[in-house]
């Protein structure tokens, strides 16, 4: 926010970035100690009743990672991977990487035909499509780094949701009878899933119960090397997939060090590569620092140009650019510097859109699905983790192994299966995220943390594919600029573009008419019917009172819970 326009614009801040004085002021769940948000109640339940034990954040985020993996199929997993951005209540600052890798047996070309054509499924369906999953190995290594409660003490209560089962939701309902179709094609035999779940029914998960119970006795290595590795590498290989035991013994979760950057007096602690997310955003929020959105006002034209513009900017640079650190030089010190996203910003013009073509390094984009979960926790302590997981597409790859109780991701899809050919999200691939052996594949996954004036003030994160930056962007922004508290920024209806499609993706019958007519004939394409939900943000901020306010996004079935 833009201090010496305060003053100047106090009329056009209450026009356009607060409720009117009929309206009754949204909040969240306040909460005097700890909160935690996640994509389910039950999730979110289990880690607050791990805080209320004694144990920190980094308890509660083993406890919230695995009770999705129950509650939460969809996305939530034993069998896929994610990232973690942490704070201390000291101020230390670190990020977790446990992302999927390709398997030794992996290549460039091994979804290729002999003619050099993407084999169709191959990639997103079944066995084939599996990344070495992470989830295991990084809330092993959180817990080794950080805990405090014993592991059985922090799995008792995730292996009792297993056994005693889920409620069927509506939304859960809906989701299991749309992927049924693929379930059948991916699985030899009929699943869990394959049954008519109906809301309020409740799924019992004995398989998963045992599995998660041989975790709690033997550790992480049960699953990368004991038991539950040789029944999942056995189950994998029966269905065509090359994973190897060999292959999970070398898995390891990866420290990183975070995207951090400053705006105005917020500093932004973020992902960084493999992930896309920290880097995009520092793009984007420095190439938008020099302009007064306060002053424009919240979803006003003005307001929606500019961080669309900068969007174009950091998505063109996106892919061509990042990839697996590992395996690939990537110029972090440069992208995200302001020097240079001023510099990007110079040919933007209020009086017309941008081209996307005009635009450099714009014939490559990486995406991948939209299917991903995040939940945010602050402890009583002050310590706070913002946390992203997810198998890819909805139930990964849709192969579900029984005997263990879970679904494997498709991650593989992430990668560049040839340069110039569209993924399954419509999306194409660079150089720099092409197929290796035991290489992490991009992502966009961006949890965040936010600091104000060097003190604690902003969990927050979102599944959505590429819509992920945007959305933690536009939250961020929503409060920061425009006054909004947490539920009321999560609420406020949201748009995205990525580069390619050179289009403004918008949440439909949410913004103003004027608004978007007025976008039209400054060259904008408006695209209103492929975006009925922009993420599914979960954030928690900081209030002046050192009360926390927990935000959970109405566009599911997330939920906060706090003491």
């Amino acid at each position: 926010m833009k201090k010496l326009s305060i003053l100047l614009t106090l009329s056009i801040l209450c026009i356009h970035c607060k409720p009117s004085s009929t309206e009754e002021k949204i909040m969240g769940l306040v909460a005097e100690k700890a909160i935690v948000v996640s994509a389910r109640e039950e999730a979110s339940k289990i880690g607050i009743e791990i805080l209320k034990k004694g144990g920190n954040a980094f308890d509660a985020m083993v406890a919230t990672e695995l009770a999705l993996a129950v509650s939460y199929p969809y996305a939530g997993n034993l069998g896929g991977g994610g990232f973690m951005v942490y704070r201390k209540n000291n101020g230390e600052i670190g990020a977790l990487d446990y992302r999927e890798k390709a398997p030794l047996a992996a290549s460039k070309n091994m979804y290729l035909d002999e003619n050099n054509k993407i084999i169709k499924g191959k990639s997103t369906l079944g066995a084939m499509a599996v990344g070495i999953p992470g989830t295991v190995a990084g809330v092993f290594e959180v817990h080794k780094k950080f805990g405090t409660l014993s592991i059985e003490e922090i799995l008792k209560p995730v292996i009792e949701l297993a056994k005693q089962g889920v409620i069927v939701t509506k939304k859960q309902e809906e989701r299991i009878k749309r992927y049924q179709p693929y379930f059948k094609k991916a699985n030899k035999s009929l699943i869990l899933f394959d049954s008519i779940w109906k809301e309020n029914e409740v799924i019992t998960y004995p398989a998963l119960a045992a599995t998660l119970e041989r975790i709690s006795k033997n550790g992480r290595d049960e699953f990368y090397k004991g038991e539950t590795a040789k029944r999942l590498v056995h189950f994998i290989q029966e269905n065509g997939g090359i994973i190897t035991l060999g292959d999970l013994a070398k898995y390891e979760a990866k420290w990183r060090t975070p995207i951090t950057f400053k705006y105005d007096n917020l500093r932004v602690i973020s992902m960084s590569p493999p992930s896309s997310g920290g880097v995009c955003l520092a793009q984007i929020m420095n190439g938008i620092e020099a302009y007064d959105l306060n002053t424009y006002g919240h979803n006003s034209t003005k307001a929606i140009q500019v961080i669309t513009e900068a969007e174009r900017r950091a998505y063109a640079d996106r892919s061509f650019f990042l990839g697996d650190p590992d395996f690939v030089s990537i110029p972090i010190d440069t992208l995200i510097s302001k020097e240079y996203n001023k510099g990007r910003m110079t040919d933007f013009s209020f009086d017309s859109a941008t081209k996307s073509a005009d635009i450099s390094h714009g014939n490559i984009a990486i995406v991948e699905s939209d299917e991903t979960t995040h939940y945010s926790i602050i402890d009583q302590f002050g310590n706070a983790v913002s946390v992203t997981t997810t198998l890819n597409g909805a139930y990964g790859s849709k192969l579900y192994c029984d005997d263990l109780g879970f679904f494997l991701n498709n991650e593989m899809d992430d990668f560049s299966s040839k340069a110039g050919v569209p993924n399954m999200f419509g999306l194409i691939g660079a150089k720099a995220n092409e197929i290796a052996p035991e290489k992490r594949m991009l992502s966009s996954m961006t949890p965040t943390i936010v600091e104000k004036d060097g003190n604690l003030w902003m969990v927050v994160g979102t599944p959505g594919g590429s819509t992920i930056i945007t959305s933690v962007l536009q939250t961020i922004l929503n409060v920061h600029e425009f006054n909004f508290g947490m539920q009321e920024a999560i609420n406020q209806p949201r748009f995205h573009h990525q580069w390619m499609p050179d289009v403004i993706m918008m949440e439909p019958n949410k913004f103003d008419k004027k608004t978007t007519n007025e976008l039209k004939k400054l060259g904008y394409k408006i695209n209103e019917k492929d975006a009925p939900v922009i993420g599914k943000v979960e954030g928690i901020l900081v209030l002046p009172n050192g009360k926390l306010e927990g935000g959970a996004d109405p566009r599911g079935d997330d939920t906060a819970v706090g003491f």
